[in-house]
């Protein structure tokens, strides 16, 4: 049996390491109890519906229940993950949060293709397989997990950083284009950000050479998912645009603050 752990590390080229907490069976197992009692109500409030329906035509009725039944019990999760970036309404409340095993941005289809999964993972019943394969896993993986290269990390409830202080007195040149402020805390991974978070956080840490090739690391990333325009980065050095951008991503939406 694989050694169970309780981080995903995820290391740059630069030879950084990055921790996640991972999320355990139990906690899981509640987080999707709570979503089944969500669709179950979902299924409740369908069946009065088909009620309804049924009074004028029962074939009607039927394939209408047929189809929108599926629909929930796969929908669901899928919905929820991609709106809520990687959380159902029983991972939010327990703090649970589904990522690319990479720390790459998680995709459409790997949402799809977990939830797809379901059916293999609930066999015999109640997530037996599923539950097997999360107690043989180094990273408690089910087998949807597996199938979409995903975790699922647990975001425990600690002290934040003191980011009034850490962005005290800087000028963001970022703020004055909230709309592209918004679209960029949608697009940028959990991920990424956490890493860029702590990148800065740990910079007095690393030596100048490795803390230049770090902060050139996560730029190249960030740059990946492209949202403000060219002449806006043209003039930040690596570090300030990181601080900008985990500026937007932690803090946000507040006033400008006054240039320097």
């Amino acid at each position: 049996m694989a050694a169970l752990t309780k981080q995903l590390r995820i290391s740059t080229p630069e030879g950084v390491e990055f921790s996640f907490l991972l999320a355990g069976s139990l906690s899981r197992f509640i987080a999707w109890g709570i979503d089944i009692a969500m669709i179950l109500l979902l299924l409740s409030i369908l069946s009065k519906i088909i009620q309804l329906v049924g009074q004028f035509s029962g074939g009607l009725a039927m394939a209408f229940s047929i189809l929108a039944g599926f629909i929930i019990r796969i929908g669901y999760a899928i919905a929820f993950e991609w709106m809520w970036r990687g959380q159902t309404v029983g991972k939010r409340l327990l703090k649970l949060r589904v990522i690319d095993e990479s720390g790459l941005r998680l995709q459409f289809s790997q949402i799809v293709l977990r939830n797809l999964m379901r059916f293999i993972d609930g066999i015999p019943v109640l997530g037996f397989a599923g539950g097997v394969a999360c107690f043989f896993s180094a990273k408690g993986q089910r087998m949807g997990d597996y199938a979409a290269n995903t975790v699922v990390i647990r975001e425990p409830i600690i002290q934040e950083p003191d980011l009034e202080a850490l962005f005290a007195d800087k000028y963001n040149s970022f703020r004055e284009h909230p709309h592209l402020c918004a679209r960029f805390r949608q697009v940028i991974p959990i991920s990424l950000a956490r890493i860029a978070l702590q990148a800065l956080m740990r910079r007095e840490e690393l030596e100048p050479p490795a803390r230049i090739e770090v902060f050139k690391s996560i730029v190249n990333q960030l740059e990946t998912h492209r949202v403000f325009p060219e002449h806006l980065l043209a003039t930040l050095t690596d570090e300030q645009y990181i601080r900008n951008s985990v500026d937007v991503l932690y803090r946000g939406v507040v006033s400008p603050m006054k240039k320097d």
